[in-house]
């Protein structure tokens, strides 16, 4: 490919800015000086940008804790969005798998992999993921097994089995685990049991799970095996 759409695909700048790179010289090809865009290079070649030696990937993938308050949307003309917490640099393409409610906070997934994204959110594929829910009133053993037997909503809408796990010391805390995602799931389910949820948290989505070190509005890439374990789940 041109030397100058490799660079660009790194998200090393756009286009024009990596053309201009490239010709004040600070671009090598396998210990090459290359001054010309159309440089023909392999997704194996040696690149350096800066001195820095770059490695060729075709899809990018971001773990974000996302924070309440922003959008699960790629662009929104009037509201934050979970993209706006990116570079500029580096939106192009991505999208989150999946969405999390304004007021949710937690695990998102944001990628340009669209074969993984589709793949993770097909109804076939039945990924768990699993949240923290706190609500206004305690929860029963009850509300467990209405989870566990699967609920069918006011509206008519059926629900996959569930199950929500009641911390021991506090009964208004609980682990949810979903294999669907249903449009506010967790809190249409638990206000048919008579109680509002006051605070939802994604902890993992199959076997991507949140890093305890991101402090809400961080992200960082997922590692390679990260990676490769989503495409085997």
């Amino acid at each position: 490919m041109r030397l100058d759409k490799y660079l660009a695909d790194l998200r090393s700048g756009s286009r024009q800015e990596v053309k201009q790179k490239i010709r004040k010289g600070a671009v090598t090809v396998d210990g090459q000086l290359v001054r010309d865009p159309a440089f023909s290079v392999r997704t194996d070649s040696i690149v350096t940008l800066d001195g820095r030696t770059l490695q060729y990937r075709e899809h990018f993938y971001y773990m974000l804790n996302k924070p309440a308050g922003v959008l699960t949307a790629t662009e929104d003309p009037k509201q934050e969005t979970v993209l706006d917490l990116f570079p500029l640099q580096l939106r192009r393409d991505l999208s989150p798998v999946g969405r999390l409610d304004k007021d949710t906070v937690g695990l998102l997934l944001i990628t340009d992999d669209g074969a993984l994204n589709h793949r993770l959110l097909s109804p076939r594929s039945h990924v768990d993921k699993v949240y923290l829910v706190r609500t206004d009133l305690p929860m029963t053993a009850d509300d467990a097994v209405a989870f566990h037997e699967g609920m069918t909503l006011s509206d008519e809408t059926k629900l996959l089995p569930a199950e929500l796990s009641i911390t021991e010391e506090n009964p208004h805390e609980a682990l949810v685990t979903l294999r669907e995602g249903k449009y506010h799931q967790i809190k249409r389910m638990l206000l048919a049991r008579g109680k509002e949820v006051v605070y939802l948290k994604r902890l993992s989505m199959g076997s991507l799970t949140l890093d305890p070190s991101l402090k809400e509005g961080e992200w960082r890439e997922l590692t390679e095996d990260e990676i490769a374990s989503l495409r085997i789940d």
